[in-house]
């Protein structure tokens, strides 16, 4: 919780998120490799530091294996980051992180676009597997 003059701006931690929220439904195509492009503008958390609101651009590119993900069920998870104190880097790798857990995607991609706050633009792009091709 932060305060700034003399008011306070709450927030919760992380164990807020709702990863349990996310639902799939079998890919009935595994033999074809598609990339799905799910994007939001609607994405918003909380800075823990000036627990302020941050608001951006979400986008999530995926390469099935043998599931998808539904969409309802991730707009339900993505409300729960709402009220999370969280830092823009975290948040995507835990996005992807969560993603990953429900989907098992051959390949995933998360993007978040910051909109810009004090001059600093902030865009944090994670891949699942990395580079190096871990998970």
């Amino acid at each position: 919780m932060v305060q700034a003059e003399g008011k306070t701006f709450p927030f919760v931690g992380e164990e807020a998120i709702r990863p349990d929220f996310l639902e799939t439904f079998a890919y009935e195509y595994p033999q074809r490799e598609a990339e799905i492009t799910i994007e939001t503008d609607e994405w918003n958390c909380v800075c823990p530091f000036s627990g302020l609101p941050d608001f951006g651009t979400l986008v999530i590119r995926y390469v099935p294996d043998r599931l998808c993900l539904e969409l309802k069920s991730l707009k339900y998870y993505l409300t729960s980051f709402r009220q999370v104190g969280i830092y823009q880097e975290h948040a995507a790798n835990r996005l992807l992180e969560d993603l990953v857990r429900a989907v098992q995607p051959k390949r995933m991609e998360v993007t978040l676009d910051y909109r810009l706050r004090g001059g600093i633009h902030t865009v944090v792009t994670v891949r699942y597997p990395d580079a190096g091709g871990k998970a």
